[in-house]
């Protein structure tokens, strides 16, 4: 029986059963497949700053935006200079073959925008696009590697856009750090390299392992200068041109031959589909967020993204429970939190699947998103939280609407990387951008990867009954994504408070929503809140960061049954939070990112 959080007497009794009994019934064996893997853990400082910061995932990424912050630039300027040198020296996680999300607010105006540069499924693609001739689909990694999962980038003339209404300094401008360091070269770093060993498929491409790999078919060594100055002229072409030079023309017909004629697994990419991609301006999805005694505003993407909604409901559903009452043990949420929170999570994520997709092809519960965040509504799912665990939570009603869609069953989710970026003037951004699966469709033109971003769309288009998944796929549609880019401001002066998001697939969720957790409720600062052990439920088995929690903790979260699995996970956090002398910037240890600024 469900159990109702209405009296501060029944705390310490519901503690004690947490504590006694989260029971559950047999689960899947399989924990989610993670994005990328990891390749150690470096403590990192955080770094103070007065008048900006750049956070972002590689160190000569970080010194680019910083270089051009020092330019007079402002914070689009900045992230398009960051986003361009990661491409070239992290490309397996994001570049001007895939896709982002950005959050932009103007320090001036105060005001705060969401502009949207996510992949687009081609004209020909169909429901069926990952189905076998049987109309069972196929496994995760046909579909990724090769043509077929290749979407229309959107990256390159979303921040083209963003420049236009943002910008300070030209264009041009922006691409000569990157332009430098592919001409130059870089230093292979020890996250690359390993990566490089791990990946089974990338050396299939014979453009690919020319680059990535030395004659004898290895990866190049840590240190390896490596030069790309065929991407070098690309960036040179786009930054005379703008988007249209990668849109159209040769590069576009290279990106389009490459994924048609793939030998063994071609895609349906045509040039129309690039001259006719539209980058998307939406209006934010904002919602107050109250850790008494204040009063926050918290800010990010609305769908296509599900990260913003997803982590409003986890916050907003344990505002409901004793959570907020439970302070850090020893410096770590403990086992009674940790069930509050996952029981959460797997209310959000049932949400999530039922409802969650591209909208200009999929319309709200209750015709407007905010039904899934409406206080009444996450007061109701609440009272679903009890001492005793869930296995897998069902949807919910908001509004009280009824839904004809099929829930999305569980498939991998992949890829990114984060930046944030805070100017002198106070304009600042948070974007996640991505090619989805680490090195994409594992498909190299012109110097670059092309994104797999069409393995976000659910494979299995409809359930049993014939009802359809509204994450399925259709011609241009977005596939529903879990990157998110935040932004909190104090709710009563408006002032900005903070910039974060991470990489990680649908675990992204969770890691920004632990930041969020742990310098609002915890008071944490950001390098803290982010070297805290990572934790979540995808809506099935509870997910601990290998060896980061105490057995106690671990054997408690799993009596008498429940599952429970330690994995790697490997989040990329970055985050630049307000202080009263100017800002402090954080940089997850389990990857490579800094921060820098003045």
């Amino acid at each position: 029986m469900p159990v109702r959080f209405l009296a501060a007497a029944g705390l310490t009794t519901f503690l004690t059963a947490c504590a006694a009994s989260l029971a559950a019934q047999v689960e899947p064996q399989t924990a989610p497949l993670q994005p990328e893997e990891a390749s150690g853990y470096t403590e990192k400082p955080g770094w103070a700053t007065r008048h900006f910061a750049v956070a972002a995932a590689h160190p000569l990424a970080t010194d680019a935006g910083y270089k051009i912050l020092k330019a007079g630039g402002s914070a689009i300027d900045a992230a398009i200079a960051v986003q361009m040198v990661l491409g070239l020296v992290e490309p397996q996680s994001s570049g001007i073959g895939g896709g982002s999300f950005l959050l932009h607010h103007d320090g001036q105006r105060n005001m705060t925008e969401a502009f949207d540069g996510r992949e687009t499924a081609p004209a020909a693609a169909n429901e069926n696009l990952f189905l076998n001739p049987d109309g069972k689909p196929v496994g995760f990694y046909e579909g990724v590697v090769g043509g077929r999962a290749v979407g229309v980038p959107g990256t390159v003339q979303m921040l083209e856009d963003a420049h236009r209404q943002h910008g300070k300094l030209p264009w041009a401008q922006l691409f000569a750090p990157a332009i430098a360091l592919a001409e130059q070269g870089f230093k292979v770093s020890e996250r690359l390299h390993s990566l490089l060993v791990s990946d089974v498929y990338l050396k299939k491409d014979p453009v690919a392992a020319a680059y990535f790999y030395d004659a004898a078919g290895l990866p190049w060594p840590v240190g390896h200068l490596l030069k790309n100055p065929e991407l070098a002229s690309v960036f040179k072409r786009i930054a005379r041109g703008g988007s249209k030079a990668l849109m159209t023309g040769d590069i576009a017909q290279a990106i389009v031959d490459k994924v048609r004629q793939h030998p063994s697994n071609p895609g349906q990419l045509a040039l129309a589909d690039l001259a006719d991609y539209q980058a998307k301006k939406r209006e934010p999805l904002c919602h107050d967020y109250r850790v008494a005694p204040r009063d926050y505003r918290i800010c990010g993407m609305p769908p296509p993204s599900s990260g913003a909604i997803t982590i409003g409901q986890m916050l907003g559903l344990l505002t409901h429970t004793p959570a907020q009452a439970m302070p850090l043990m020893d410096g770590l949420p403990d086992a009674r939190w940790l069930h509050l929170y996952t029981e959460a999570s797997r209310l959000a994520f049932a949400d999530r699947d039922q409802y969650i997709a591209d909208p200009d092809f999929v319309q709200a519960p209750g015709g407007h998103w905010m039904s899934l965040l409406e206080p009444g509504y996450l007061a109701e799912r609440a009272r679903l939280i009890g001492p005793l665990r869930m296995t897998t939570a069902a949807a919910g009603t908001p509004g009280a609407v009824k839904t004809s869609y099929a829930p999305m069953p569980e498939q991998p989710e992949h890829g990114t990387s984060h930046i944030s970026i805070v100017d002198a003037d106070g304009n600042a951004l948070a974007m996640t951008s991505t090619i989805e699966n680490a090195f994409g469709s594992r498909q190299m033109v012109k110097g670059f990867l092309l994104n797999n971003e069409l393995t976000d769309f659910s494979f299995t288009p409809r359930d049993a009954q014939g009802r359809p998944v509204a994450n399925r796929v259709e011609p241009g549609k977005r596939p529903r994504s879990s990157m998110a880019p935040t932004l909190v401001f104090d709710k009563v002066n408006g002032e900005l408070m903070m910039s974060g998001g991470s990489p990680g697939g649908a675990l992204i969720i969770h890691y920004t929503a632990k930041l969020l957790y742990g310098t609002l409720n915890w008071e944490l600062d950001a390098q803290q809140a982010i070297n805290l052990p990572n934790f979540g439920s995808l809506n099935g088995m509870t997910l601990l960061e290998d060896q980061r929690f105490p057995a106690a903790t671990v054997q408690s979260l799993r009596q008498p049954g429940a599952q429970v699995r330690e994995v790697p996970m490997t989040s990329g956090l970055q985050a630049i939070q307000r202080t009263p002398s100017g800002w402090f910037g954080g940089a997850d240890p389990r990857r490579e990112g800094i921060v820098q600024g003045d």
